[in-house]
């Protein structure tokens, strides 16, 4: 264990010092939510500040478990490091495991700081259990999109590996109503999406004060698909790296 855990480690310092990470996951977001987060529209059922607060927080989490770590893995996989590990002590799935651990630490900022500023700069106001609520169930969405970040990163070359979680990404957070709410066709097709039910987890905590059951269960049902398709690639690749 104290292997995966120093895997764990230095692929979180690896990370801290990724300027496209810095970017994309806590940078971008932040940037977004100050430009657009004061507006005094609705979404949900609240406050539109309070929606994109959640919204914003969510992209951020999960570019930074999906598009980066997947590329990682195949660039890893490709270079032959997988393979060196397995001749060190490292546990069958410790290279595994140290990356779902550095995924979740490293999207934790994200999180952070896009609710700070929906604090202080949006001025939302929420008991504090429902900050951590929110901060929770935004966690467990990335958890789900690490496990995907496996998947991808085993199955395929870095050069597809890339695009594949691009778009798998953008296609969740457009479909799941990440960048805007949804209403309509399109607001019923989103409500298969985790994406579209962690903003609504969210939503539903900030104006009903309620903890819905049913949209916890659909993200789990990703969750456990995600963690399915990881285990059957890493499984599948085994003997080929």
């Amino acid at each position: 264990m104290s292997g995966t855990m120093d895997l764990a480690r230095l692929e979180m310092l690896r990370v801290l010092r990724n300027k496209r990470y810095m970017i994309f996951t806590i940078g971008l977001p932040a940037v977004l939510y100050l430009a657009f987060g004061r507006s005094q529209t609705t979404a949900y059922g609240v406050e539109f500040k309070a929606f994109y607060m959640i919204a914003m927080a969510s992209i951020g989490a999960f570019s930074g478990a999906l598009t980066g770590n997947a590329q990682r893995i195949s660039q890893e996989r490709k270079d032959g490091w997988i393979r060196q590990l397995r001749i060190t002590p490292l546990p069958a799935f410790g290279y595994v495991t140290a990356k779902i651990i550095a995924s979740l630490v490293t999207t934790v900022p994200s999180i952070v700081i896009v609710l700070v500023l929906g604090r202080f700069y949006g001025d939302v106001q929420l008991a504090p259990w429902k900050w951590i609520a929110i901060g929770v169930v935004i966690w467990l969405g990335a958890l789900a999109f690490a496990a995907l970040a496996i998947a991808i990163g085993y199955r395929f070359m870095p050069d597809t590996a890339q695009p594949i979680a691009l778009f798998v990404y953008l296609g969740m957070s457009l479909l799941g109503g990440l960048w805007f709410p949804l209403t309509g066709a399109l607001g019923k097709f989103a409500e298969g999406l985790p994406t579209y039910q962690i903003t609504r987890i969210g939503t539903d905590i900030i104006g009903q004060g309620s903890f819905p059951i049913d949209r916890v269960a659909i993200i789990l049902a990703w969750l456990a698909g995600f963690v399915a398709l990881a285990a059957l690639s890493v499984r599948s690749t085994a003997e080929k790296i």
